[in-house]
């Protein structure tokens, strides 16, 4: 059965506030046992928070618009009883952004459902502007932080988001907490490539998901799996696919973490394409959460570093592990490969655990690097932001890069690897490989070996 909001009083005439016709035609879609609620196409639905039922598939029309109210007091409290203050630290979030996971507000929302649908080919839009803070012309701080994710699901069993459009996010667009059987196929998220924090898709402690299909650009990560601190009882992130996908990001396209509170494990990314992004892919681990079973494969990746404030120097792959802060100690990284990936970027392959904990069973399999120098920043080396020992390494202002670097790294193969570097990158080009207190390495990379 289809629920028309009209028909519980929504006016769609982007200057009413229809949160109370939209949630009534949801609630009453629930209590008949499930069925269909539709925003009309061609109209735009202003509104506050919305709570999304088991049973109920939640579709926008084509050309439809539900937008987000002005009115930070029309939001659901989910955290300090709603009340918003500023990151405590005083820092902006690339210096310091850490985060538990659970926000102040929430706009779509859902706790301990099932069966929940978001479907169809209008869009949802977080309107971005009123969370502006400080903007110094490459980054736009958000005026407090955590700020209100687009759609915030925890604890749903089979969810399917499908085709539908999620615009101008300043926080975590798709954020999925403790889900189970989730389907995410032919989205298009499309946020501010400035906006600090506008994560694309979040899974985070989640199983058996397939996302498949989608577009995302957006100005923080693009498809980045969590294991966030308030929501560690729902276990690992494991059992993920991620297939076919175009990506683009002015932090990394790809990556896991950096909250890690649990493990993560048994996750294919494969046949997706990364453009015009600050890192490719980014296994950035600061928690105790492990990560295991992972191939990376058939993929095309560009990158060029933004500005300072985003993390990473266009690093094509980046592999890290190392402890947050001083008493917090990192997993490990273990039985990761790459295969089939040609990388036109900035920087290339990075690799950093620690002495005691190194990252361990990398393997490298027909990576074809071209380094190039294209952007207007400076070549500076690498970033291992957030971490302790950030202002103790010491490549980090070196100016110079390898074409592979390892450091703190325990039985990495690579083969098949060929690098070229163009006349504007080579004056900051340390060589191929760059190999510091790394054990069993068997690499061989532009047809030379090089082992230990």
């Amino acid at each position: 059965m289809r629920y028309f909001v009209e028909e519980f009083g929504a006016k769609g005439d982007g200057s009413t506030n229809d949160r109370i016709a939209i949630q009534a035609a949801i609630d009453a879609c629930a209590e008949q046992g499930g069925g269909t609620v539709v925003l009309s196409g061609g109209k735009t639905y202003i509104s506050g928070y919305l709570l999304l039922k088991s049973n109920v598939e939640f579709h926008l029309e084509n050309g439809a618009v539900l937008k987000g109210t002005a009115d930070l007091s029309d939001y659901y409290p989910l955290a300090n009883g709603g009340v918003i203050h500023a990151h405590e630290s005083g820092l902006p979030s690339y210096l310091n952004s850490e985060y538990a996971g659970r926000p102040f507000h929430a706009f779509i929302y859902a706790k301990s459902a099932e069966n929940i649908v978001i479907s169809g080919h209008g869009t949802i839009d977080g309107s971005e502007e009123i969370f502006y803070g400080t903007d110094v012309g490459y980054h736009i701080e958000g005026s407090y932080y955590p700020r209100i994710p687009l759609v915030l699901l925890e604890d749903v069993k089979h969810l399917t988001v499908k085709e539908v459009t999620l615009a101008r996010c300043a926080f975590w667009t798709l954020h999925m907490v403790g889900c189970e059987d989730v389907l995410v196929d032919g989205i298009r998220i499309l946020n501010n490539l400035r906006m600090a924090n506008s994560d694309g898709i979040d899974p985070d402690h989640c199983r058996n998901v397939r996302i498949a299909n989608c577009h995302v650009e957006c100005g923080d990560d693009a498809i980045v799996l969590k294991n966030s601190a308030d929501y560690k009882e729902y276990g690992p992130c494991e059992n993920i696919t991620v297939s076919g996908c175009t990506l683009i990001s002015t932090s990394a396209a790809i990556k896991f973490g950096t909250e890690g509170e649990s493990d993560f494990r048994n996750i294919l990314f494969e046949n997706c394409v990364i453009s015009r992004s600050n890192r490719g892919i980014s296994l950035q681990i600061r928690d105790c959460g492990n990560v295991e079973n992972v191939i990376f494969s058939n993929i095309n990746i560009e990158t060029r570093r933004f500005s300072y404030q985003w993390w990473g120097r266009g690093e094509a792959i980046c592999v890290t592990s190392l402890d947050r802060k001083e008493g917090v100690k990192h997993g490990k990284i273990q039985n990761v490969a790459f295969k089939n990936i040609n990388c036109t970027s900035e920087n290339g392959i990075f690799v950093h655990g620690t002495e005691d904990n190194p990252v361990e069973d990398i393997l490298f399999d027909g990576i074809h690097m071209t380094l190039d120098k294209i952007s207007k920043w400076d070549v500076e080396g690498y970033d291992i932001r957030p971490c302790e020992l950030e202002n103790k390494f010491p490549e980090k202002e070196s100016g110079n890069i390898a074409g592979l670097y390892l450091r703190h790294a325990k039985n990495i193969k690579a083969k098949g690897i060929s690098i070229r570097v163009t006349d504007t990158m080579k004056p900051h080009y340390m060589g191929d490989v760059s190999a510091e207190q790394t054990e069993q390495m068997k690499l061989e990379v532009n047809n030379k070996n090089y082992g230990i």
